[in-house]
């Protein structure tokens, strides 16, 4: 196949969610209905059952919550398919920004019970900011929840966004029939007993829209024609022109613990969304994924994904050219040569040795620490994407050590952990890389952390909590960082790339120190 043609057939898309919205299942049934696994597995299975690929690490699975992003890769109607499922927790925001910069379009997904919640509306504004194409799909049909004018309404109002239904809901929870394709007219009926067969392929039964009397009933059909033809005229019209500049959501309706509505979406993820994007260097140059010259970008980086070599990965998003094994690249942050002799491709935690890939794919690399989220690759020397950014922690603890023996252990297993992101680590200036200040975003983090040093590094630890809930990075001229060391209710230290940090533990006191020390500037966002 042409290079071409191999760039015009990848798919890079994430799914995203308010937690509890249904995002791991509808995972893993689209896995299933491309045929990439042959049975689904559970959010919250019993021992004997089959558990989902996508959540992986044992926390995961004991919690039923994703705490990490997974890369799924697969193919499909002659696309091949990059998903990535990422945590709806809030606490695990950073892990989702970074995965949203790695891909070229979103499914929103949402609880048609509940509608648009605070996680959405969050996470819709990192796609809106980013440009990406969001497919919206309304889930858990199967139960009672609103009126669908009335989320569309407040998709609409809330999101500031188009919406475009491709096929509207015939009724929900017990009366819940199917779906109409609403360009087609045609009839996809519900299986009730579906659910029970949730871990295989249901195919659904597809009647003209002429029957639709007799198979919804006189007041049903009534009903849903009117409201067919209020979209119809009232709506948003879809084009694929205004899905892809992200103007209009298109829209779908149905329950991917019951199967019903999955096989849809799935081809239009398939035939309908975006292609590989070109990507921005930082000297304003436009690199287009038809160019020869390979470029890609580090988004994430895992511990442990074979705790018995505690091996770590860095994933790579290809953004131009053809990627090989064993081929030399340059990293754009330090110069330095890299030869990426052992790449994979992964479906969760289960890998395949990679020969070749192409823009919009992505690639796990061996990573021995040379590696940063947000590092450029290039073969044609260095250059340098715009960077991901880390975000201020919010929660500061120290850790203690149940055995001190085990301190060396410890360190290894939080700098492993903090190139993650499961963690931010702060150090005291001139006193070395020990006792740092552990910093989080939200306090579940510190559970994750807590459970995986356990569990991947056999280590026990308490921790303790600090009086500071403001973190700062540091510019402006050296008189600046003296005065902030030398006032009181400030406290000083160095990233694990040693960039200055300011602690401390109330907003007054950063709009003081911007009153009072000369030049000072202050980021909550870690400049890059």
């Amino acid at each position: 196949m042409k290079f071409e043609d191999e760039v015009r057939r990848r798919r890079t898309f994430a799914i995203i969610s308010h937690p509890d919205a249904g995002k791991t299942t509808l995972t893993e049934k689209l896995l299933l209905y491309a045929r990439a696994i042959h049975l689904a597995g559970s959010v919250k299975s019993k021992r004997e059952s089959r558990r989902t690929i996508s959540d992986w690490m044992k926390i995961e699975q004991e919690r039923g919550i994703s705490v990490t992003s997974s890369v799924l890769q697969f193919e499909y109607q002659g696309r091949a398919l990059n998903l990535v499922d990422t945590p709806g927790h809030a606490d695990f925001s950073e892990d989702t920004f970074r995965t949203l910069a790695a891909v070229d379009s979103a499914v929103m997904l949402m609880d048609h019970a509940k509608g648009v919640e605070p996680r959405t509306r969050k996470l819709f504004e990192v796609c809106r900011m980013r440009m990406l194409p969001v497919i919206t799909f309304m889930n858990k049909l199967d139960r009672h929840g609103l009126h669908p004018l009335e989320l569309v309404d407040q998709v609409r109002n809330t999101l500031d966004l188009q919406v475009a239904p491709l096929n509207w809901p015939l009724g929900m929870g017990h009366e819940f029939k199917g779906v109409v394709d609403v360009k087609t007219r045609e009839l996809i009926l519900y299986d009730p007993t579906a659910g029970r067969r949730g871990t295989e392929i249901v195919s659904s039964e597809r009647r003209p829209w002429s029957e639709a009397d007799s198979v919804l009933g006189t007041a049903a059909y009534d009903r849903i024609a009117e409201e067919l033809e209020l979209i119809e005229h009232a709506g948003d019209p879809y084009t694929q022109e205004s899905f892809l500049s992200g103007d209009v959501s298109p829209l779908f309706w149905g329950s991917a613990m019951s199967n019903f509505g999955v096989e849809e979406l799935l081809s239009f993820l398939a035939r309908h969304t975006a292609a590989p994007a070109p990507r921005e260097t930082e000297a304003h140059e436009n690199i287009r994924p038809e160019e020869q010259r390979f470029t890609g970008f580090i988004f994430k980086i895992q511990a442990n994904m074979n705790p018995r070599h505690r091996d770590g990965i860095a994933f790579m998003r290809v953004v131009s050219g053809k990627f090989e094994r064993g081929m030399d690249c340059v990293i754009g942050r330090s110069g330095d040569v890299l030869r990426l002799s052992k790449p994979h491709t992964f479906l969760g935690d289960e890998r395949s040795l990679v020969e070749e890939a192409w823009p919009g794919d992505i690639v796990g690399l061996y990573n021995t620490g040379k590696l940063r989220v947000g590092d450029t690759l290039s073969n044609d020397g260095p250059i340098k994407f715009a960077g991901i950014p880390r975000f201020a922690p919010e929660h500061f603890m120290t850790a203690r050590l149940e055995d001190p023996l085990k301190r060396k252990a410890l360190d290894s297993g939080l700098e492993q952990l903090a190139q993650e992101g499961v963690i931010q680590l702060f150090f005291s200036p001139g006193r070395g890389r020990q006792n740092p200040y552990l910093g989080a975003v939200g306090l579940l983090q510190f559970e994750v952390l807590k459970e995986r040093l356990k569990n991947e590094y056999k280590i026990s630890v308490e921790f303790s909590k600090t009086k500071y809930n403001r973190a700062r990075w540091i510019g402006g001229p050296p008189e600046a960082l003296e005065w902030l060391r030398s006032t009181h209710g400030y406290l000083l230290l160095e990233d694990r790339h040693g960039q200055p940090v300011v602690l401390t533990d109330s907003d007054w006191n950063l709009h003081y120190a911007l009153e009072k020390a000369p030049g000072l500037l202050l980021f909550d966002v870690e400049p890059l």
